[in-house]
C-alpha cells in the first residue's frame, strides 16, 4: 500500500515579499529606461519640457555711444583641483578639467569726446580728431562653445551632490575661464586693434562728407 504524497507549501515571508516587490519595481524601472531608447517606446518613457516662464520684463534702457571696434575669441583649459586636509582624494576633494570658450570687446567711448577735441578748418576740408583710448568690455563666456571634459570627485563631495540643488555645479570654473580669459584679452593688442579700426572708419566716414585730410589721435 503506497502512502500519498503531500505537497507542503512554505509562505513567504512579509519583509520578503517586501523586498521582492523593490526589486521588481527597479528592475521594471531600469528596463523601462533601457528600452526607452529603442524605436516606438520613446514616448513611453520619454520625458516632457513646459516652458511656464513669465513674460520678460524691460527694466531700464541705457544709451550707449562707444563704438565696438574689435572682439576678440579666446579659448583656455581650466584645470582646477581642491583638496582637503588630512583626507585622501578619494574622500574629500574635486578636480575639474574645463574648456572655457568666450569672447572680448574692445570699444572707443566717443561719449567722451568734447568740442576741443574735434577741430575743423574753414573750409571744411581738414578735420583732426582726438579721441580717449580704446578700452576691453567684460569677458563674456559662452555656455554653448564651453563644456566639462572630466569631474573628478570625492566620496563626500558625491554625497553633497546628491542632497544639494546644483548638484556638480561649474560656477567656480566658468568664474576662472572668465578670468584668465580676461588676463588674455589684456595681454593681446586687442585695444590696438580697436584704434586702427576706429581711425579707419572715422576716416572713411569723414572723407565721404568731403573732407580731404582727416587726423585722428588717441590720448587725454
Amino acid at each position: 500500500m503506497t502512502t500519498p504524497i503531500r505537497r507542503v507549501s512554505r509562505r513567504m515571508p512579509g519583509w520578503a515579499k517586501a523586498v521582492s516587490a523593490v526589486v521588481i519595481v527597479l528592475v521594471v524601472f531600469f528596463a523601462g529606461i533601457r528600452l526607452s531608447v529603442l524605436p516606438g517606446l520613446k514616448d513611453l518613457f520619454g520625458t516632457e519640457t513646459h516652458d511656464r516662464s513669465g513674460p520678460a520684463l524691460l527694466e531700464s534702457i541705457q544709451d550707449i555711444s562707444r563704438y565696438d571696434a574689435a572682439s576678440g575669441n579666446f579659448q583656455v583649459v581650466v584645470d582646477l583641483e581642491k583638496d582637503a586636509k588630512l583626507l585622501p582624494d578619494a574622500i574629500r576633494g574635486t578636480r575639474t578639467l574645463y574648456v572655457g570658450a568666450g569672447t572680448v570687446d574692445a570699444y572707443v567711448d566717443l561719449g567722451k569726446v568734447g568740442k576741443n577735441d574735434v577741430t575743423v578748418d574753414d573750409d571744411r576740408t581738414s578735420a583732426t580728431l582726438r579721441l580717449p583710448h580704446a578700452q576691453l568690455g567684460k569677458p563674456a563666456l559662452d555656455t554653448e562653445r564651453s563644456y566639462a571634459v572630466s569631474k573628478q570627485r570625492g566620496l563626500l563631495d558625491r554625497l553633497g551632490d546628491f542632497f544639494s540643488d546644483n548638484p556638480g555645479g561649474e560656477q567656480a570654473v566658468q568664474k576662472l575661464a572668465v578670468r584668465h580669459i580676461g588676463d588674455a584679452a589684456k595681454e593681446s593688442e586687442l585695444t590696438k586693434r580697436a584704434e586702427t579700426n576706429t581711425t579707419n572708419m572715422l576716416e572713411g566716414l569723414l572723407r565721404s562728407l568731403g573732407f580731404k585730410e582727416v587726423k585722428v589721435s588717441f590720448g587725454t
